[in-house]
């Protein structure tokens, strides 16, 4: 094999994959069509999942300054996300190009070999492994591995040639985004409403300013070239009746509302992660953030599996975990741009909405939808309230290793928090030592919330979910090690 995994797709689904796996010791090799990033600052920031998912990791502090912000919405609608619990609040102005560059770095230091200029030509799934027929610039050869995975965007070629179904609907709009320089508008960062359609406007670093225009009515085109800015402000003029044309475009695109979700996420040895997998309008800035954490999980998986620590079907909790939640972001982006792009016919339904919101339940529960802290995954049964659930921030004392729990996982391996210092507990997990660290500490201070009142040991996932907690699971501690981490040694 001339490699272990191949990914392709060097955009930030396939850059967190190949990160999570060097972090695992397993080969990767990354194949990008392009010569170089394209700069292009498409997606804007970071849910608070994502922004937890990078703490995890410790990639935070390379971003830089990140500006912070509680003020979010559901299709238009204003939500204070302050009003959940963690961590972090969410990131409003981090270009996709910085994104892609931080993660282009990380993966380079941990030793990914990233292949620009190398385009995918084909890909067949010989039973016990891979092979990518592939065109760089010294011509055309194949790649083989073990197992390859698809991150390579909505119009994914990997999905075609190995035949996923990507059922759903077809986009019945076409929608106006740029990144402009020499405006001077008044920011509408939730977006604005108006007789004829819908516009954003957001302050972007350098003096840009990002725009997004839907004006209704507008049927889709098939473009081989991106629109150009005269169309972009023409269509601003019909809908604000102001004049944009003197803007200077630094890049323009457009989008539909096409949705659509790949009815399984691995097929044989080949698998799915990001946009590859589930296309939707880009309602919350959702599509960037679901598609980091598909490749968080199945990351640490597809590395167990490489290594021979797990089985081949392993593989299958990360369909069984990610595509219902693919499942839920199509659902509300789809409900986000009913109640945001229709005409005067849904306003009795945005009014409705607007009363509902100002109830805190209803409102905590759209603000976590959106921001990915509501996942939820089957991992374990018992009373525990926190098994499936991501592991909230826990800062420590009493140890010598790291200060917190989001700093235990930022090796990516699995962690087990031993907070009532036991002795025979640390005994039962020494079998798993080469996967999962044991911290012994004592926390800070706990959860407003309870969650954590009177619990003992947490074992963490390396994606960040707990998997088993003291008192309150109904399998033992070596069961659920087994698990999720395969046999002791």
């Amino acid at each position: 094999m001339d490699t272990q995994v191949i990914v392709v797709g060097a955009g930030p689904a396939g850059m967190m994959l190949a990160g999570e796996l060097r972090l695992a010791g397993v080969d990767v090799v990354v194949l990008e069509k392009l010569a170089r990033r394209t700069g292009e600052s498409r997606g804007l920031g970071f849910t608070a999942r994502t922004m937890e998912v990078f703490d995890q990791r410790g990639l935070l502090s390379r971003f830089g300054d990140i500006e912070v912000s509680n003020q979010g919405h559901f299709g238009g609608l204003p939500i204070d996300f302050a009003i959940l619990d963690g961590a972090h609040q969410a990131a409003k102005t981090i270009p996709q190009s910085h994104t892609e560059t931080v993660l282009e770095e990380w993966v380079t230091s941990l030793g990914g070999d990233i292949r620009r200029s190398h385009e995918l030509l084909s890909v067949k799934d010989a039973g016990d492994h891979v092979e990518a027929e592939v065109r760089g610039p010294d011509g055309v050869h194949r790649l083989t591995a073990p197992y390859l995975v698809g991150c390579d965007g909505g119009r994914s070629l990997v999905r075609k040639e190995v035949g996923f179904e990507f059922p759903g609907t077809a986009s019945t709009m076409e929608m106006f985004l740029a990144d402009v320089k020499g405006l001077d508008l008044s920011p509408r960062m939730i977006g604005e409403t108006l007789p004829g359609g819908m516009v954003m406007v957001g302050p972007l670093p350098g003096g840009v300013t990002r725009l997004i225009v839907c004006e209704r009515g507008t049927p889709p085109q098939r473009r081989e070239v991106p629109p150009s800015y005269d169309e972009v402000a023409a269509a601003w003029k019909r809908l604000t009746g102001d004049d944009i044309s003197h803007g200077e475009p630094v890049w323009v695109s457009s989008f539909g509302n096409a949705t659509r979700q790949a009815t399984h996420y691995r097929q044989g040895r080949v698998l799915l992660a990001g946009d590859s997998a589930h296309i939707h309008l880009p309602a919350g800035g959702q599509g960037m953030n679901t598609s980091i954490q598909d490749a968080v999980n199945l990351g640490w998986k597809l590395a167990a599996v490489v290594r021979g620590r797990m089985d081949e079907e392993f593989l299958d909790t990360y369909h069984d975990e990610r595509h219902p939640v693919g499942k839920r972001l199509l659902m509300n982006t789809q409900a986000q741009g009913l109640l945001f792009l229709s005409g005067a016919e849904v306003q009795p339904l945005r009014d409705v909405f607007k009363e509902l919101i100002r109830y805190e339940p209803v409102s905590r529960h759209l603000a976590a939808m959106v921001s990915g802290l509501e996942i939820h995954y089957g991992i374990a049964a018992g009373a525990h309230p926190l098994l499936g659930r991501r592991m909230p921030h826990l800062d420590l004392t009493g140890t010598s290793g790291p200060g917190s729990s989001t700093e235990a996982l930022h090796a990516g391996r699995g962690v087990l928090l031993d907070l009532a210092d036991n002795a025979e507990l640390r005994r039962r997990a020494a079998g798993w030592a080469d996967r999962v660290d044991v911290v012994t500490a004592a926390p800070k201070s706990l959860p407003d919330d309870g969650a954590l009142d009177g619990t003992a040991a947490v074992l963490i996932r390396p994606d960040g979910y707990v998997a088993w907690a003291a008192p309150g699971s109904h399998s033992d501690l070596p069961m659920a090690l087994k698990r999720w981490f395969g046999p002791s040694r």
